[in-house]
């Protein structure tokens, strides 16, 4: 990946329905070869997919707490189920595999103590975390 396709999904991220010559507009390149790369960032699985994200769905922006939780999983629980259950949660705005005493680090936001006191408890609950840490953002 270079510098030219962090462009392109910067700009799909912003906007998802951006047409390939809009986008190769902004990005300064023809409208094949901006068709070709994010083609190419399709298959190669650094774009999987594109949403509509309705307003009631989407986390808190300016309000509310940010947080990283590291998570260590059940040893019985298999990790793609628990990324599978990180997508359905709209407050968890990613989730990557570490290394260390935990098992991934997941990044979230939400309205507020109770929203995260739930989220924690669904976690241990339904996604399979048997120990958490919790991290809140001051910035």
């Amino acid at each position: 990946m270079d510098a030219l396709d962090s462009e392109i999904i910067d700009v799909l991220r912003a906007n998802g329905r951006a047409s390939f010559s809009e986008l190769g507009r902004l990005i300064g390149l023809s409208t094949n070869a901006t068709a070709a790369r994010v083609r190419r960032l399709e298959q190669s699985g650094v774009i999987l997919g594109y949403r509509a994200i309705l307003g009631s769905e989407a986390p808190i922006v300016e309000d509310g707490l940010e947080a990283f939780i590291d998570v260590r999983l059940d040893p019985s629980r298999n990790s793609e189920a628990f990324l599978e259950w990180t997508r359905r949660i709209p407050e968890i705005r990613d989730a990557v595999h570490v290394t260390g005493a935990y098992d991934y680090l997941v990044h979230i936001r939400v309205p507020g103590t109770a929203a995260l006191d739930r989220l924690l408890r669904s976690m241990k609950n339904d996604g399979g975390a048997t120990h958490t840490q919790t991290r809140l953002a001051l910035r």
